[in-house]
C-alpha cells in the first residue's frame, strides 16, 4: 500500500468508517477533493479576474466574445445561451459590462429590430490580457503534476463529466 499524506477529507471517511464501518467510503473521498479542489481552484481563479476589475461573470461575457472571432459580436440570446443563463442575468451582465466601455449594443444589420453585443477596442484589449493571465494562472494551479499526470487527470475528467452529463 503506498503511503499517502493525510488530509481534511481522510478525517472525515475515518469517522465515517468509524461510526459506519459497512458503508463503501470511497466516491466520497473522491468526490469531497473534487470539490474542495473546487472551492479553492475557483477562489484563485476568481483573484485574476478581480485583479483586473472583472467578475466571473464578465470576464465569460467578453471572453465568449473573443472566443466568436471577428467582428466579436453576438446575438443576446446566443450569448445568455453559450453561458447559460437567464435573458435577465444576461441583461444585466451587458449593462455593467456596457457601463464600463468594454461592449457596446449595436443594432443588428439583418433585423433593425435586434440587437448585437460587440467588443469595443477597450474590451478586447482587457479579455487578451485577462485570459493570458488566466491560463497562466490555471497553468501554475496544475503545475504540481507531471505532464502525463495531467493527460491522465483530463482522461478520467473526460469519463467522468461524459457520464454526468448523460444523467441530466
Amino acid at each position: 500500500m503506498v503511503e499517502r499524506d493525510s488530509d481534511a477529507i481522510d478525517a472525515i471517511v475515518a469517522q465515517w468508517q468509524r461510526e459506519r464501518p459497512e458503508l463503501d467510503l470511497e466516491a466520497m473521498a473522491i468526490l469531497g477533493r473534487l470539490g474542495r479542489m473546487y472551492q479553492l481552484g475557483e477562489r484563485a481563479i476568481e483573484s485574476v479576474f478581480t485583479a483586473h476589475g472583472l467578475g466571473r461573470g464578465e470576464f465569460d461575457v467578453l471572453a465568449a466574445l473573443r472566443r466568436a472571432g471577428e467582428p466579436f459580436e453576438l446575438n443576446p440570446s446566443v450569448l445568455a445561451d453559450t453561458l447559460m443563463l437567464s435573458r435577465a442575468g444576461m441583461t444585466s451582465r451587458l449593462d455593467r459590462l456596457e457601463s464600463a466601455g468594454l461592449v457596446r449594443r449595436i443594432a443588428d444589420a439583418g433585423d433593425r429590430r435586434a440587437v448585437r453585443v460587440a467588443l469595443t477596442a477597450a474590451g478586447r484589449e482587457r479579455i487578451d490580457i485577462v485570459v493570458a493571465a488566466h491560463t497562466r494562472n490555471e497553468t501554475a494551479l496544475l503545475s504540481v503534476l507531471s505532464a502525463p499526470d495531467r493527460r491522465e487527470l483530463d482522461r478520467l475528467a473526460r469519463i467522468l463529466l461524459r457520464s454526468l452529463e448523460e444523467r441530466h
